[in-house]
């Protein structure tokens, strides 16, 4: 199992996922984390990112890098996320087998699931259906992801697992308007209304769709926790090896809630929590995105992994975070 003294690379480890997981790892004892700077290691290279994993070879490694955005960034660049997340992840999977890391933990999206899956979205549920149009290309991406650690986990006997964390938003996060996803996005729309005394502010879609978040210090515990596991409990994560038992199990594993909203609803929880008095509308020229999001999270309580922070309480949290750090 990780061990305290052991080498950790955080790959992405400036982003709202990875610095979550910094954090949580340096709270828990960890004190020999590597990190490098995008300026210092840029992990679409694959001759750099070979080279780091020779000199580094770290023991384990959580891979947090990615190009992600929400529906605006990827419907404006769809190859950029397709062809940015397949070069990071190929460079950094393939650089963990080359060094002989011991365990990887892959974080990918809810978004790999079908647009129209059963909900709440079971880890069986991967290639059940057509994905959904608005993110297509950075899920396709994340798929290829799993399926990578799948392969060199029945090839070669690695021990390389998927995670799959629903919407998350926290401290760290990205307040672009042309980048940032639908809770840092509402934050800085709200405040901005409310600092310019508009009675108005405008959301896009019709407010019906269902979204489960997290909240990023959350899902950083759940990572660290999957990644503490023994070795028993943790190669039961490692799925099937398909072949010799026909059976269709990646190693893959949801994080989450298990709670969700309506959009609407979100939007009158930040509008109390930004203090705008203004109302609400929605426009719904522009795109919902899928039905409902909910994730299915029986696996990871069954292990006795449960959340801590409720989103009326992380939506403060961040909120604070987007006042100091605006």
């Amino acid at each position: 199992m990780m061990k305290t003294s052991d080498k950790i690379y955080v790959a992405g480890h400036n982003g709202l996922v990875g610095s979550a997981i910094c954090k949580r790892l340096d709270e828990s004892g960890y004190k020999n984390i590597v990190k490098r700077r995008s300026s210092e290691l840029d992990l679409r290279e694959k001759h750099a990112t070979a080279s780091f994993f020779e000199n580094e070879k770290p023991d384990h490694v959580f891979l947090a890098a990615a190009k992600v955005g929400g529906i605006v960034a990827n419907r404006t660049s769809p190859v950029d996320f397709l062809k940015e997340n397949l070069e990071i992840q190929n460079n950094v999977i393939h650089g963990c087998f080359n060094s002989g890391v011991k365990r990887l933990l892959f974080l990918g999206s809810s978004c790999i699931y079908p647009r129209l899956a059963p909900q709440p979205l079971k880890e069986e549920s991967l290639l059940s259906g057509p994905l959904e149009p608005t993110n297509r290309p950075y899920a396709l991406a994340k798929i290829a992801g799993i399926e990578l650690c799948w392969s060199y986990n029945r090839q070669h006997g690695t021990k390389y697992l998927a995670a799959m964390p629903t919407n998350l938003y926290g401290p760290g996060d990205n307040y672009d308007p042309n980048k940032s996803h639908v809770i840092p996005g509402m934050i800085g729309r709200f405040h901005g209304a409310k600092c310019g005394d508009k009675d108005e502010v405008v959301v896009w879609g019709s407010g019906t769709p269902k979204r489960e978040f997290m909240y990023s210090e959350d899902m950083a515990s759940a990572c660290v926790f999957l990644m503490e596991q023994d070795d028993k409990g943790f190669d039961s994560l490692l799925g099937s090896t398909e072949l010799e038992e026909n059976e269709f199990a990646p190693p893959l594993i949801n994080i989450g809630t298990g709670v969700d909203l309506s959009i609407a609803e979100l939007a009158e929880m930040i509008k109390t929590t930004v203090g705008f008095k203004g109302k609400i509308s929605f426009d719904s020229s522009k795109p919902d995105g899928t039905p409902r999001k909910l994730m299915d999270v029986s696996r990871l309580k069954s292990l006795g992994f449960e959340p801590k922070v409720d989103l009326k309480e992380g939506l403060g949290r961040a909120y604070s975070d987007f006042l100091a750090n605006r």
